[in-house]
């Protein structure tokens, strides 16, 4: 039987409530693609896509609360685009430099608060458009693209935060691997 009374018990038990407390925000590396699928992924870019794309504006994320929970920041989410598209020779060697703008809109982070198996659903909204190309033109791509990844209950025992940001991250990535694949598909002048 558990002595909650001795101090190590209870110094411990504080600890881990402590620490399962704490808001744990997503990492733009985790978001992003893997080295091994930007090194599978670039010998597909056409020619008209290779560094021509810069990133922004990427709107609709969320500061991580220092207490509770594992939100997806703007800075987090435009840093994991970017990195993904340097990684398949996608994105444009200076900012402003390119011809196409991708934007990125966060339109929902769906977030058990308590949950096992935490089970995260991102919808995000791309849009690709040339920046030479009349302001009322259409945009050349458009999606909007809702992930689910669930993180299982063992992959972070204690922590229920750090399940939710394991899931966050991932839903967000699944995202970004289909857009990567979709840009990479398209046929551009």
């Amino acid at each position: 039987m558990k002595n909650w009374n001795h101090p190590v018990g209870l110094s411990g038990l504080l600890a881990a409530l402590l620490l399962a407390g704490c808001g744990t925000p997503a990492e733009a590396p985790q978001m992003g693609l893997t080295a091994a699928e930007s090194l599978q992924l670039r010998t597909w870019v056409p020619e008209a896509l290779k560094a021509q794309i810069t990133v922004g504006p990427v709107t609709g994320g969320q500061a991580t609360g220092k207490y509770w929970g594992a939100k997806v920041s703007n800075e987090a989410l435009q840093e994991a685009i970017e990195d993904s598209l340097r990684g398949v020779g996608m994105l444009a060697t200076r900012p402003g430099a390119g011809r196409y703008a991708l934007q990125a809109q966060l339109v929902s982070l769906e977030q058990p608060v308590v949950a096992l198996n935490m089970k995260v659903t991102a919808t995000l909204v791309y849009t690709l458009i040339d920046k030479s190309a009349d302001k009322a033109a259409p945009p050349l791509y458009q999606r909007r693209l809702r992930t689910v990844h669930t993180t299982e209950f063992t992959e972070a025992l204690i922590d229920p935060n750090e399940r939710q940001r394991i899931a966050s991250e991932n839903a967000v990535r699944k995202g970004v691997l289909t857009v990567v694949r979709e840009l990479i598909e398209l046929r551009l002048p």
